[in-house]
């Protein structure tokens, strides 16, 4: 393996270094993948007009001039707990130039037949209406994701992934679920967190979406997925919560990287779904969808795959609402910051099994520090949450507030011990 993708190496501070062009994940890795779609011409009406190959990243210019498409994003060891844009890498593979083809005709979601209305029915009926599709145009290409109602008035809410480009000079405009279509600026993003919100110009009548409490999501749970896969606005696909609290790095880009505290689950999510909604059988919001596993070519018996395979990640819905306000609020948001780098600690340095996060740096001042932690420390729990890798302790830091109290369990040598600690603030 390549120092960065090894489990028992250390993470440089801030970010990691992509992989070299065409490397693919090792077989011990999952991919993930971004899940927005680039628009392309009409060309195979059986796929609603886009067609059935992976061709499912945005498109950035090389530096040589040829373009690069963002292809699989992997799994990573080392992360930046708190502070910067966390640890994700990427993987670019050559790939074609798109261009911006028509959309669909909006489709309202209505019970027709209460008789055989299943929960899915009744979920989608309340929820579309507050999901909406994201058109992002700029010099290096066009591509669609989608967005959630947040207020009456206009704002949005999706991933900052799906606007970045439009976000850099671009253009940025949002069919709602009734087919109307707006201009929309961008009010503020974060990558770490992956999200962004819009403001749609002259809306003053939307439908905002209602928020579940996500930390009561539970495994097993009914989970609808609305969004615009593949450019087609309005589309619904059901499954259940396959997991909570899970560690999930991903990233475009090595100055967006990210590390979510995600929900997975098994409902269909594909290209273009990023931003949309996940929502419960009640038709309430418990996240946003924002990345999709997928098969890299390298492992046993698998071909690279970018469509949905049943493993979805969103993230919590508690997140992506503080967040959000903040970004109305003041034009960015805090996050949580305990100032350690870690890598992965394993019993034995060939080891893919993690056994915790091992500190390598304690930031000056930080709560670290106040609390105690040195380097060499290595944390295996914080709270009741087992920590098993350092992306995990990215994880279950990011998914708390600044200024929460949270007790780590911390192995030093031979002892095993607890320690509470105040977290900070960073931006």
């Amino acid at each position: 393996m390549s120092e960065h993708q090894h489990p028992g190496q250390g993470q440089q501070y801030g970010w990691q270094p992509p992989r070299p062009a065409g490397q693919q994940p090792t077989t011990q890795q999952t991919a993930v993948q971004t899940a927005v779609q680039p628009t392309q011409p009409p060309a195979y009406p059986g796929y609603g007009g886009f067609p059935p190959s992976p061709a499912a990243q945005p498109e950035r210019t090389s530096p040589k001039g040829g373009r690069l498409r963002i292809g699989l994003i992997g799994l990573v060891a080392g992360a930046l707990i708190g502070g910067g844009a966390g640890a994700g890498v990427a993987t670019l593979v050559d790939g074609p130039g798109t261009t911006a083809g028509s959309a669909g005709p909006a489709q309202t979601v209505t019970i027709e037949n209460p008789e055989r209305a299943t929960t899915a029915t009744a979920a989608a009926a309340k929820a579309a209406p507050s999901v909406v599709t994201v058109y992002v145009a700029s010099g290096s290409g066009a591509g669609s994701g989608s967005g959630v109602v947040l207020t009456a008035d206009g704002y949005v809410l999706t991933n900052n992934h799906v606007v970045a480009e439009g976000a850099d000079g671009g253009s940025v405009q949002v069919r709602t679920a009734d087919g109307t279509l707006y201009d929309a600026e961008v009010v503020g993003t974060d990558p770490a967190f992956d999200l962004a919100v819009l403001r749609l110009e002259g809306a003053d009548d939307l439908t905002p979406a209602t928020f579940a409490d996500s930390d009561e999501v539970q495994i097993g749970d009914v989970a609808v997925a609305i969004g615009a896969p593949l450019g087609l606005s309005n589309t619904v696909t059901d499954g259940i919560i396959s997991a909570t609290n899970r560690a999930v790095a991903t990233g475009s880009t090595q100055d967006d990287a990210t590390v979510l505290d995600a929900i997975q689950t098994d409902a269909a999510i594909n290209p273009g779904n990023s931003g949309g909604a996940l929502v419960d059988g009640a038709g309430e919001v418990i996240g946003i969808n924002t990345a999709i596993a997928t098969v890299a070519s390298g492992m046993p018996g698998g071909q690279s795959q970018s469509g949905n395979i049943g493993v979805g990640f969103a993230i919590p819905g508690n997140t992506a609402q503080r967040v959000a306000q903040e970004i109305i609020e003041t034009g960015s948001a805090t996050r949580a910051f305990l100032g350690v780098s870690a890598r992965t600690a394993a019993d034995d340095e060939n080891s893919e099994v993690g056994t915790g996060a091992q500190i390598e740096t304690v930031e000056p001042g930080s709560a670290a520090e106040q609390a105690g932690l040195q380097r060499g420390d290595v944390v295996t729990a914080v709270g009741d949450r087992p920590v098993t890798t350092s992306t995990e302790l990215t994880a279950a830091v990011r998914s708390l507030a600044p200024g929460e109290d949270v007790e780590l369990t911390v192995r030093r040598g031979s002892d095993t011990r607890t320690v509470e600690v105040t977290l900070g603030e960073t931006g």
